[in-house]
């Protein structure tokens, strides 16, 4: 069956074969070569990034109330520094101590 196949071929092709040729197959070869070795270390990496574990988040850490506080305090369009200084002025006019005082929200009024 494969002599029929190879009958219609010139039996008088030269068996030392083209040179050029030759290169040219071995160059796509080792180009071949490299481009799979290339693709294996790019997956090697790919994977040693998602072996990393990640880091666990810790919750947020409670810090203590100081002394006299009486919670949270919301800003509206307030920078903290003036936030302070009107909680301050209002302390003074009430004559009371200000961890005596609860301020729940200070906003600014256009």
């Amino acid at each position: 069956m494969m002599l029929q196949f190879l009958s219609h071929v010139k039996q008088d092709i030269p068996a030392d074969g083209d040179p050029i040729a030759l290169a040219i197959v071995l160059g796509v070869l080792v180009a071949f070569a490299v481009w799979v070795f290339l693709d294996k270390s790019k997956k090697k990496k790919a994977a040693a990034v998602v072996a990393v574990p990640t880091p666990v988040e810790k919750p947020a850490t409670v810090i203590p109330k100081a002394p006299g506080s009486a919670g949270q305090l919301k800003l509206y369009n307030v920078e903290p520094k003036t936030a302070a200084m009107i909680m301050a002025i209002v302390a003074d006019k009430m004559g009371k101590p200000l961890n005596e005082l609860r301020f729940l929200s200070i906003k600014e009024v256009e």
